[in-house]
């Protein structure tokens, strides 16, 4: 394994994670995730050596951190953090060729396949128009694709992203995150990515990396997401305790927006309304009565008038 975690507790003070093992390795995209707060990038941080574990050892191609410098960590992973310090007069191409000075001496000048290799980076991310904009006048969309341009410039054997995606549009997000499975099931890469949103697993990761009471669970995607019932559950998102579901019939994407209306404008039991997707519309099952809604809306008003 390229990255092992042996016995490990991290935190300052007091242990976010105890006591975990946890390990990726060569072709494997995994998604970090947890609620704020939990360790996630204090777990980053202790991987890169940035802070002492509490207990345990970090492994990184078989060699402790402790006893690694910054630039061997450096060689090895490549990493964007949430919040980056924005070099001064620094333009878009300048920060992406400043990764190949990972493994080149400061006062080296980039050659041919290294300037060949930024163009093309430059020309996946879709930033062939702000190549030459200073840093402090990008979007925060755009600079996120530039620190994470510079990451991939770096071409170490692993890249970590911090809340990667955070300031991204759809469209972007998508871009990035395929580029970033492109390189480790083409390119033979080690993708660790930190999110809020559960969905990206499904599309993107093969593996999870679940933080949760200070433990951390690691595992494939899928088996991850169905034994925390994380995904499928629309009670997630609940925001109103007085609430409660009717049964609802339907796919993932239509179950979760109809549970959505019905806690926005109900603040009691329905639990006597079975409510089913037929495809073309929906049918509403309440106490002797059967009623036939085209949309959402129909089935508020068809309710109110139940009640």
């Amino acid at each position: 394994m390229f990255l092992h975690i042996k016995n490990t507790t991290i935190g300052y003070q007091k242990p976010l994670i105890s006591e975990f093992n946890a390990s990726l390795d060569f072709g494997d995209v995994c998604l970090l995730i947890g609620n704020n707060g939990v360790g996630k990038t204090t777990l980053i941080k202790s991987i890169l050596n940035q802070i002492p574990t509490l207990k345990g050892d970090i492994f990184i191609n078989n060699k402790n951190v402790k006893k690694l410098s910054d630039k061997e960590i450096a060689e090895q992973i490549a990493v964007v953090f949430a919040k980056s310090q924005i070099p001064a007069n620094y333009t878009t191409e300048d920060l992406i060729s400043l990764g190949k000075f990972i493994h080149l001496p400061y006062y080296y000048k980039l050659e041919k396949e290294h300037l060949e290799d930024v163009n093309n980076i430059i020309s996946q991310l879709k930033l062939e128009e702000y190549r030459t904009t200073l840093l402090q006048k990008l979007s925060d969309g755009n600079l996120q694709k530039a620190f994470i341009g510079r990451a991939l410039a770096q071409n170490s054997p692993m890249i970590i992203l911090d809340e990667p995606t955070t300031h991204l549009d759809e469209e972007n997000k998508i871009i990035i995150l395929k580029l970033l499975r492109d390189l480790a099931k083409n390119h033979n890469k080690i993708i660790l990515f930190s999110s809020h949103d559960w969905r990206l697993a499904k599309e993107f990761a093969d593996k999870i990396w679940f933080i949760n009471d200070q433990n951390l669970q690691e595992g494939l995607a899928e088996d991850i997401l169905l034994k925390n019932n994380l995904l499928t559950n629309p009670r997630l998102f609940t925001i109103n305790e007085e609430f409660v579901s009717p049964e609802i019939i339907a796919p993932f994407l239509e179950k979760e927006m109809l549970y959505s209306a019905l806690q926005k404008n109900f603040k009691r039991d329905l639990s006597g309304f079975i409510i089913e997707f037929q495809g073309a519309f929906w049918e509403i099952f309440y106490q002797n009565n059967r009623f036939s809604c085209q949309s959402i809306d129909e089935i508020l008003l068809s309710i109110r008038n139940c009640l």
